[in-house]
């Protein structure tokens, strides 16, 4: 099932399957690790959804809600 970033409830993975977006924005993602193929996990959200932290390749990082919906990935099912 295919699930965007910022729709990820605490505690879920996935693994990314593209990054949408354009230019510096795409780019900025890029540079942070969010690429394809790259394992997520959520955990945490701001009481209002915005921001989200993520650990992806070993390390957290904090990401924007507008970030966060351009990323696509693929629920594990295995939780």
């Amino acid at each position: 099932m295919l699930k965007r970033l910022d729709e990820f409830k605490i505690g879920e993975t996935g693994l990314i399957k593209k990054v949408e977006g354009e230019g510096r924005l795409r780019r900025r993602l890029f540079d942070m690790g969010v690429t394809p193929g790259a394992t997520v996990y959520l955990r945490k959200k701001a009481p209002l959804g915005d921001p989200l932290e993520v650990t992806i390749r070993g390390y957290e990082l904090t990401l924007r809600k507008s970030e966060a919906c351009l990323v696509v990935l693929e629920v594990k099912e295995d939780q």
